[in-house]
């Protein structure tokens, strides 16, 4: 009788997960055998996954930065943005533009003032000037 390949394969039960991630940027030295990890927590704890990144500021020049993780959520936006003073930085800039081009399109005493050419220089002259003041507290 032939000796079908199947037969030695024991079916995986059905209550169990078996999660195969590389969990870290580098290769480990010796692979390692993790047992009694019993929760998806119990794997971040033992691993302890993290990850270096590096961004592109607007000037070109590179930001690095490292992602620790300790649970699945920590891969969402809000939990990166979060541990990142880069992308931080980068969500208030985007919310800043937003609500200013919420107000210029909302804003009738401001579209007016923009409409008229001697008060749209008073308008730069004032903002120059305050930026000025903020770059000097820097």
């Amino acid at each position: 009788m032939k000796i079908e390949g199947g037969e030695g394969i024991a079916d995986i039960p059905q209550n169990r997960t078996l999660l195969v991630e590389k969990l870290t940027s580098d290769d480990p030295v010796n692979p390692e055998k993790a047992e009694g990890l019993t929760s998806v927590e119990d794997v971040f704890d033992h691993f302890k996954p993290n990850v270096d990144v590096e961004f592109q500021d607007e000037t070109g020049q590179p930001v690095k930065e490292n992602f620790k993780f300790s649970n699945v959520g920590d891969f969402n936006l809000k939990n990166l943005t979060v541990q990142s003073k880069f992308l931080n930085d980068l969500n208030e800039k985007k919310n800043f533009y937003a609500s200013f081009m919420k107000q210029l399109r909302t804003n009738k005493v401001l579209q007016r003032a923009l409409q008229n050419e001697e008060s749209r220089q008073a308008l730069i002259a004032a903002l120059e000037e305050l930026k000025k003041e903020l770059d000097a507290e820097k």
